[in-house]
């Protein structure tokens, strides 16, 4: 197994980078790594503290060149036959840290970048503890970084903040885009171009990290935000969706997806977008064999990497798809997005076994909050899409034998303000305020029934 080139970048927050360097000697096995330190012009005492480091590759900038660059430049002193992790220096490493990262990233050649949880759940890449002090979190690491297969988990994207990334996969898709400089989005831009290069990101539950989220730069938000727009815009245009897809878990559905872990299940889901919610039913559901559609190429070109996806950019089916094939069919809000409803579950439903299931979800049309738009004569300029009430999708199901399983709604907080609107609408409908005015989202699972 390779040795490890752990690249990290610093701009002043000394106490960070030695608590960061300490925990990497006294938590990594001995010979199994290097440290190199590329600093972007630090004004603390960074610099003189350094200096007097015999053990680290060090770069000293004389200007601050951001974070792509300067891991870039990591990376050309790194020892040639190393793999390579990006580590933030606003980090604490644990007990089995890399050894975990690095089990993983070798179980498979076709695992490229495997990344570690930690105590922040972007990405949902949290974990479910919670710690007073840092000996306590290292206990708690202790219990979660036991090796375990199961606890590995295929992603979309690895944020940035502790990546081990496989050296074949460097020398096959280059640098880091410095076009992101000074930083962000740049991670989810190193995701994509390991995945066309038709490898897996592997998140490893069975390694923990703290991570401060202490960069100097996400306090400045004069600065932060303009740099974010800028590097979204960049990578839209590069890659030709918003970021915002990395983020496209369809979690009202999810909660409706009830089925034992161990059972083989086959789900069809529409809107896949680049994989992100079905890479979480994999997880959830191993043995479950998914396939998906979608009409953003873009999207799909993603998407395609990893799983069985139809694109379809004129019509939702294609003739390829089996039917009377899946157990479930995964609509999301679709039908907010189309003219016919009707027509849509009529021909959606050949696809489904008899006893099968539909899930989807939408937003309520009888929401107080939509209402008091539609009285207020402005109900088109604040809606672009169809709505439902409750009682409406139930009705469009049962119409086309199905049968209702289960409705799950989020209601609002309902303070004096919202309730004495919810009065006002209840008097008006003469019907119970605790009905679904209060609704503003909700997810639905009808089942397919025999018609014969």
């Amino acid at each position: 197994m390779r040795k490890t080139s752990i690249i990290i970048v610093t701009y002043n927050n000394l106490n960070y980078t030695k608590e960061c360097i300490d925990s990497i000697k006294k938590y990594t096995p001995d010979g199994t790594y290097e440290i190199i330190i590329i600093d972007n012009l630090s004004t603390d005492e960074t610099r003189n503290w350094l200096a007097t480091k015999t053990d680290i590759k060090i770069i000293l900038n004389d200007n601050n060149v951001g974070f792509p660059k300067a891991c870039n430049q990591g990376i050309k002193i790194a020892d040639p036959d190393n793999d390579i992790l990006l580590l933030n220096n606003d980090t604490i490493v644990t007990t089995n840290w890399l050894t975990n990262l690095k089990k993983c990233l070798y179980s498979d050649d076709k695992i490229g970048a495997t990344g570690t949880v930690c105590n922040h759940n972007e990405n949902l890449q949290g974990v479910d503890f919670t710690y007073d002090n840092f000996d306590v979190m290292q206990e708690q690491a202790k219990i979660n970084n036991i090796s375990n297969s199961s606890r590995w988990e295929e992603k979309i994207f690895l944020i940035g903040y502790c990546i081990l990334i496989r050296r074949e996969v460097i020398e096959k898709i280059g640098y880091l885009d410095e076009a992101y400089s000074p930083g962000y989005v740049d991670d989810n831009d190193l995701s994509l171009k390991i995945i066309e290069a038709g490898y897996k990101l592997m998140l490893c539950h069975d390694s923990f990290i703290h991570h401060y989220l202490g960069s100097s730069f996400r306090k400045d938000l004069n600065k932060f935000y303009p740099i974010l727009y800028k590097n979204r815009d960049y990578f839209y245009h590069k890659w030709g969706f918003e970021t915002i897809a990395f983020d496209d878990i369809k979690y009202a559905s999810l909660r409706l997806l009830n089925e034992p872990v161990d059972k083989e299940i086959n789900i069809l889901e529409l809107q896949v977008g680049i994989g992100v919610n079905a890479l979480k039913i994999k997880y959830n559901y191993p043995k479950s064999h998914i396939d998906g559609i979608e009409n953003n190429y873009s999207k799909y070109r993603i998407a395609s990497k990893i799983f069985n996806v139809y694109f379809n950019d004129k019509q939702i089916f294609s003739h390829n798809i089996k039917k009377d094939y899946y157990d479930y069919i995964i609509i999301g809000d679709f039908l907010e997005k189309i003219a016919n409803p009707d027509e849509f579950i009529k021909d959606i439903s050949k696809y489904l076994k008899l006893g099968g299931y539909i899930i989807g979800e939408g937003h309520n049309a009888s929401y107080y909050v939509n209402i008091i738009k539609l009285l207020n004569d402005n109900w088109y300029t604040n809606n672009n899409r169809n709505l439902y009430t409750i009682s409406d999708i139930n009705q469009l199901f049962s119409n086309n034998s199905f049968n209702q399983i289960q409705i799950f709604n989020w209601y609002d907080e309902i303070n004096d303000k919202k309730k004495q609107k919810l009065n006002q609408i209840g008097e008006l409908s003469e019907s119970n305020i605790d009905s679904h005015y209060n609704v503003h989202y909700y997810a639905f699972k009808f089942q397919k029934l025999d018609i014969k």
